[in-house]
């Protein structure tokens, strides 16, 4: 039964992600949310925040972001319940341990199959059922990490910078399509992934980069730094000696 009716669907996978509920908070008033996570019962708190914010209707389901052949299965299942996606917010992903991938290769190999392979099976899904359908907006999360993999998180730092340019090309594909592709580029995010770290500069929290990404959806942006002076930034890695680079702590 599609209960979207003319309302908007939005779909976070990641649903316990922080940002992709902050994300989903900002655009519930009248919407209809579905929460994809792997543990979709322990979605309660999720759920009742996204009732309070005004959503006329929120819906947890089963989703593991590294069965790549469960993907067209999950978008299916979710257009044939509840309508066409009207935002699809890609919150996946983890962090990783990168000394032990330095030794480890099966962890390595796991940290790129979530970070980078997953993203990319699930965004060219996405892409083609919602440029099907015509419309659709498609939020996808890169890193300052990517734009030069560094000593101390190469591994995390080069699954991003991966994403981020096969975004860059998805961005241009769905052009003319009535799909619009979001690309957010935070930096270091004071959350659970990063729990126990300390901040870096130009830190942020989870609910400053959901604001940026509402704020650049309903701009029509296709990219978005969050915060904005990590665009300078990042310039100036890019063009660093490799000498000073290398002893960056991260």
């Amino acid at each position: 039964m599609n209960d979207t009716a003319d309302g908007h669907l939005v779909v976070v996978f990641g649903g316990r992600s922080e940002i992709g509920v902050a994300v989903a908070r900002r655009l519930a008033p009248g919407a209809t949310v579905v929460l994809a996570a792997r543990r979709p019962d322990d979605l309660a708190a999720e759920v009742e925040t996204l009732r309070r914010a005004g959503a006329a209707a929120v819906h947890a389901v089963a989703f593991d972001a590294d069965d790549l052949a469960g993907h067209p299965g999950i978008v299916e299942a979710v257009v044939a319940a509840h309508g066409p996606i009207g935002t699809a917010v890609l919150a996946f992903g983890v962090l990783g341990d990168q000394a032990r991938a330095e030794s480890d290769p099966a962890h390595a190999a796991a940290v790129v199959h979530t970070d980078y392979v997953a993203q990319v099976s699930l965004l060219t899904v996405l892409a083609e059922t919602m440029r099907t359908a015509g419309r659709g907006d498609i939020v996808a999360f890169s890193s300052v990490a990517g734009v030069r993999a560094r000593r101390a998180n190469y591994l995390y730092g080069s699954a991003k910078a991966g994403l981020d340019a096969f975004c860059s090309g998805l961005t241009d594909a769905l052009h003319g399509s009535g799909v619009r592709l979001l690309l957010v580029r935070p930096g270091f995010v004071i959350g659970r992934m990063t729990d126990g770290m300390s901040p870096a500069p130009l830190s942020s929290t989870p609910e400053q980069v959901a604001e940026a990404t509402v704020r650049a959806l309903r701009k029509g942006k296709r990219v978005v730094w969050v915060p904005p002076a990590l665009a300078v930034l990042a310039f100036g890695f890019r063009v660093m000696p490799r000498a000073i680079w290398r002893r960056l702590p991260r």
